[in-house]
């Protein structure tokens, strides 16, 4: 090697361990953030919230299955115990009555805060007779098994009447003492992790806790034969990061295993070899640091689309030694450089389009790919003939000559068939074009089917309410966010009342706001007072006031009590309740009220324009959950229909300025649009579901594709194409179709649609390339 070479090499290395650097140093995520908007609306934001630090990302449903009842019933106490002396969980529930019991006791203690039906108004003599005569009339009723033995500390019934809301919705079937399926087959447990839904190495710790105490109970019970099932947002995040993961590695090893076997076959030169890959490796680590400087996270999903990086990269190194190895260093650079160059150019074009996208996991493979693409060729051009030295020369038999040029005369044939099919496919798509598309965001999700069952299962059997309607307020701290609630509480009663909604939870239940704890104390008449009134009230009733002492006592004791605050309620059950709906966030606090649909309406839709004309003025947003995330992936959709079609023409604009012909940039676009045309059309037929990421593959079809279309261009200098140039174009294309097409092998949608669009339709463009090409090579 020559003293430029060594030169060359040094900086080289020097640049790529700068690179591994900021790579060491950098933060690799494959939580759900790739498919979160970078700039959200309100309602958006409280969808982001939820998902990344709500209570709700922190449960985690479990069942046990097999055995006998009485045998589920003792795993879950067992587990229960278990799980609730860990520090890594903040809530472990499983209805035992000790669970129960406990919510009760803070209920009685508590009740004349948390009651709203404490009022002045209640405790006159009036009022206090209603209440006890309604409490008496109530023994006669199931409800009396509740109040019968605290009659005489609350015969007012307030107990009852929180009790009430406590279990109002749906509530799990119990076995044994402990919550059960619907079926009776499976003992059911909640348990809420500290860990927040977005630590997904806090949640897989968890769960990896929860799996290991459930076999260690297993085996010291010898309950070998029960099984334990498990879903949840946390293990869906935990189980998404391990399949991209997995992916990424699987299908990383195939395209480089697959392009090596290639390359050695064409080379027939290990040291050939090696120095190809130099634009693969610079490209994948000029990716990564590009994407770790600018968004500081870098998405899983991101560093898998490397792998098909991997083809397009090698394919600049391709040409370097299949062509220059004829014509010599010098007159490669000026013959064959500049066509490269342009193709390098509409593949920054088509990238660079995906910049300005607010998907944050499509602005991240925009700039991985571009910035890979970028320093693949660069490397080309600038490092690696230093490094090669003397042009190799990489052997083309005369039969593989013969081969592509009689392939070349051959494949003119499809000039009018291609026509016909694309015109065909251009009608299809036409005709379907309202059904081409996925419309919501589970078009991305990587939960599988089986999971999603699942998850469906054990939500039904614990009476998860339906979270698809929320009632949300924000407020700079958590006592305003509790007093707005309470407002927009008082709207939401009336449409209950009118039969709107069937209900609605609240934090300010079991939390109300220091406002209305105090209103309440105040409304507790001395026990003197109390005493005189309660002489009065009785009167006529079948219980008299001598009996009543404990509750007078109770009501002197709440008058001096201090307020709740939310540590009041650790210990008692309710804190799982309040902390699902009342949220800390960056910009200060949000409280969550879920509606419940109209019981027996023909729907489980609610009006949302009634709901939201109740809440006017009242500081409440109403948020429809599914319709967001809706509204979200078609904003995505569309935008990335723009940002394709501006790509697109950011191509046509930079091939026109640099072919300077009309005529010619037809020639170059032609085989392009038939190829993206003819694959999407194929693709819908042949079932599969399209959604952006086939979008954003049309974009690269183009991308990709023009550098084929390019060589393929007859007056780029007047030179006809020989055999190493089509032998370099067939080689790089093979390259380019494995490292894309391995992609279509994922089980990650994002891969998947990216590699089943761009894998054939680099292929095609190749193909109609030269099928449509203007004279004979």
């Amino acid at each position: 090697m020559t003293r430029v070479g060594w030169r060359t090499l040094l900086l080289w290395s020097l640049a790529m361990l700068a690179g591994a650097a900021v790579v060491w140093n950098s933060r690799f995520s494959a939580d759900i953030s790739f498919f979160l908007p970078a700039r959200p609306t309100a309602e958006q934001q409280i969808l982001v919230d939820q998902l990344k630090e709500g209570a709700v990302s922190r449960l985690l449903m479990l069942a046990v299955e097999g055995g006998d009842a009485t045998q589920r019933a003792r795993m879950s106490r067992d587990l229960q115990s278990r799980l609730a002396a860990l520090p890594e969980f903040a809530s472990v529930q499983n209805g035992g009555t000790s669970g129960e019991n406990a919510a009760r006791d803070f209920l009685l203690r508590h009740r004349y805060l948390l009651s709203p039906a404490v009022t002045p108004e209640r405790f006159t003599v009036a009022g206090l007779n209603a209440a006890i005569s309604s409490s008496i009339d109530l023994l006669a009723s199931p409800a009396g098994m509740l109040l019968k033995p605290t009659l005489t500390r609350d015969p007012t019934g307030e107990l009852v009447e929180l009790v009430g809301g406590l279990d109002a919705g749906a509530e799990p079937a119990s076995r044994d003492g402990v919550w059960a399926s619907r079926d009776g087959k499976r003992a059911l447990l909640l348990v809420q992790t500290r860990a927040l839904g977005s630590d997904t190495d806090g949640q897989e710790r968890a769960i990896a806790l929860i799996r290991a105490q459930f076999a260690a109970a297993s085996d010291s019970a010898g309950l070998g034969a029960l099984k334990l099932e498990l879903s949840g947002p946390g293990l869906f995040a935990v189980n998404s990061r391990a399949t991209i993961k997995h992916e990424v590695t699987r299908l990383s090893l195939i395209s480089l295993t697959a392009i090596i076997a290639v390359l050695l076959f064409v080379y027939r030169s290990p040291r050939v070899l090696l120095l190809s890959l130099l634009p693969v490796a610079s490209g994948a680590l000029a990716g990564i640091v590009a994407v770790s400087l600018v968004y500081g996270t870098v998405y899983g999903i991101t560093v898998g689309f490397g792998s098909a990086l991997i083809g397009e990269a090698v394919d600049y190194a391709i040409y370097y030694f299949v062509q220059s190895g004829r014509l010599g260093l010098d007159n490669w650079r000026q013959r064959y450089w500049p066509t490269i160059r342009l193709g390098v150019l509409t593949s920054v074009c088509g990238f660079a389009a995906l910049l300005l996208s607010g998907f944050p996991g499509l602005a991240q493979l925009g700039l991985y790919a571009l910035s890979g693409v970028l320093a693949a060729a660069l490397v080309t051009r600038f490092v690696l003939p230093p490094l090669a030295g003397a042009p190799a020369q990489i052997p083309v038999s005369a039969r593989i000559g013969n081969a592509l040029h009689g392939g070349l005369r051959r494949v003119r044939i499809l000039r009018a068939p291609a026509a016909v099919l694309a015109l065909a496919a251009f009608a299809y798509l036409a005709v379907q074009r309202h059904e081409l598309w996925l419309p919501n965001l589970s078009a991305l999700s990587t939960v599988s089917a089986e999971d999603a069952t699942l998850d469906t299962r054990l939500r039904a059997d614990l009476g998860t309410p339906d979270a698809r309607y929320l009632v949300v307020v924000t407020a700079p701290d958590r006592e305003t966010a509790l007093q707005t609630a309470e407002r927009a509480g008082r709207r939401l009663d009336r449409l209950v009342a009118d039969g709107v909604i069937d209900g609605y939870d609240s934090p300010a239940r079991f939390l109300p706001s220091a406002a209305t704890q105090a209103a309440r104390r105040a409304s507790l008449p001395p026990a003197d007072e109390l005493q005189r009134r309660l002489q009065a009230a009785v009167a006529g009733l079948p219980l008299s006031a001598g009996k009543l002492a404990p509750f007078v006592a109770d009501v002197a004791s709440a008058r001096e009590a201090p307020l709740l605050d939310r540590r009041a309620l650790d210990g008692s059950g309710l804190a799982l309740a309040v902390d699902s709906l009342l949220l800390h966030g960056a910009n200060g606090w949000s409280a969550l009220l879920p509606l419940r649909p109209a019981a027996g309406a023909p729907t489980t839709d609610i009006p949302a324009a009634t709901v939201r004309a109740a809440l006017a003025g009242s500081g409440a947003l109403f948020v429809d959950t599914k319709g967001q995330f809706d509204a979200l992936y078609g904003d995505y959709l569309q935008q990335a229909v723009w940002l394709s079609s501006a790509g697109f023409v950011a191509i046509v604009v930079l091939l026109l300025a640099a072919l300077r012909s009309p005529r010619r940039l037809a020639g170059v676009l032609l085989p392009l649009v038939l190829a993206v045309t003819l694959v999407i059309a194929g693709l819908h037929l042949a079932g599969e579901r399209l959604q952006l990421l086939h979008l954003v593959g049309m974009l690269l079809i183009v991308a990709v594709g023009s550098n084929y279309a390019l060589f393929f261009d007859r007056n780029t200098g007047g030179a006809e194409l020989d055999t190493a140039t089509l032998m370099s174009m067939a080689v790089a294309a093979t390259t380019t179709v494995i490292g894309f097409g391995t992609l279509a092998l994922s089980s990650v949608p994002v891969l998947h649609a990216i590699g089943v669009t761009v894998g054939p339709g680099a292929l095609l463009a190749l193909l109609l390339s030269a099928a449509f090409a203007s004279h004979e090579a």
